[in-house]
């Protein structure tokens, strides 16, 4: 018995059809195509006995060019004001006495996507190493935070109650997060991801590959932003996530984990992951940088080595120290941890823009 044709066969054509509408500029044009070539299909497949492979192809490709021609089939809510919440978070991250000048300001970009407060020098050291994607919120800031509530969670054991709850509270959080911060299309691709992981965690007996997942949330967000594709952050996070998902699993087949708890240790081997997944990553990206950019970060193995586990870790004792100020309590120590982080992060982007 074979499969039928499922998400990983109807995304892409649809995916094509919104680029397709997108790179014609004429809505009205597209429309009144994509609308007859859907019929044309419909017709097609009602009449044949099965639905071949081909029709569906040219259904979903005209269902793409049709939602970007009508720009979206389901209307979604614009953010037109800033969250109070935000302004109160940036309020409190603002008032932590750090002794680097730039520590506040890191932790705003890092934390609200909020850039202004940054010195030039700062943000022309992150550009100069090639690690701008830092500064902008994407899936690595709500990734982080993902895990942050993920191990605070738990305590609430592995029953399948416990499972469920941990899942909607980590959905639910992770959907104010992205909203707050302005549901960029990069965030809200982390959201999708972590919509349908955890949903597919509490049905087991379900199926679920990692690029079926990409493609679900590839297809509901182009239904709902078909603009979404002219974003160069959306299109490089999915490029992304699409090196992540095919190249990275061999990759880091390479380095086999040895037997025991000392294999998952291996120092060289966790090396050689984040080597694979650095270049699994630009596998993908790279073309759509230089064509984009007319650039390319020549050394984003080493940044991507030494400012990511520098950023994650300036990230985890921000939020503590900002949850903590917001509680009234000062932690000298960890404001102190913090601004070495930064200033680490700081000194191994400026060593690398160097080179």
């Amino acid at each position: 018995m074979t499969d039928r044709p499922g998400i990983m066969y109807i995304a892409p054509p649809f995916t094509a059809g919104v680029a397709a509408a997108a790179a014609t500029g004429s809505p009205s044009v597209v429309c009144v195509a994509a609308t007859a070539l859907a019929a044309i299909c419909f017709v097609a497949a009602c009449r044949s006995h099965g639905r071949t492979a081909a029709v569906l192809v040219v259904l979903f490709f005209a269902l793409g060019a049709l939602c970007h021609a009508t720009r979206g089939m389901i209307p979604f809510p614009r953010k037109e004001t800033a969250s109070p919440v935000l302004g109160e978070l940036t309020a409190v991250i603002k008032s932590i006495s750090f002794r680097h000048p730039e520590t506040n300001a890191l932790l705003l970009a890092l934390l609200t996507g909020q850039k202004e407060g940054l010195a030039r020098d700062t943000v022309s050291a992150f550009r100069a190493a090639g690690a701008s994607h830092i500064l902008a919120l994407s899936g690595l800031h709500l990734g982080i935070i993902y895990l942050i509530i993920s191990k605070l969670l738990a305590f609430l054991g592995n029953s399948r109650a416990a499972a469920a709850l941990r899942s909607c509270i980590i959905v639910a959080f992770s959907a104010f997060y992205v909203f707050m911060t302005g549901a960029s299309p990069s965030l809200v691709r982390a959201f999708l991801f972590i919509t349908l992981s955890e949903t597919a965690r509490n049905y087991p007996g379900r199926r679920k590959t990692p690029l079926s997942v990409w493609c679900t949330a590839l297809m509901i967000q182009l239904l709902f932003r078909p603009e979404a594709i002219s974003s160069v952050g959306f299109r490089l996070s999915y490029l992304a996530m699409l090196g992540i998902f095919t190249i990275f699993p061999y990759l880091e087949g390479w380095y086999p984990p040895a037997s025991g708890k000392a294999g998952e240790r291996d120092p060289l081997r966790l090396i050689w992951k984040s080597v694979a997944l650095s270049v699994s990553c630009q596998v993908f990206t790279a073309p759509l940088v230089l064509f984009t950019f007319r650039t390319f970060p020549k050394y984003f193995l080493i940044t991507n080595m030494t400012a990511l586990p520098l950023t994650e870790g300036l990230m985890v004792c921000g939020i503590a120290t900002a949850a903590l100020a917001a509680a009234g309590i000062s932690a000298p120590l960890l404001t102190g941890l913090t601004d070495l982080l930064l200033t680490a992060l700081l000194g191994s982007l400026g060593t690398i823009a160097s080179m």
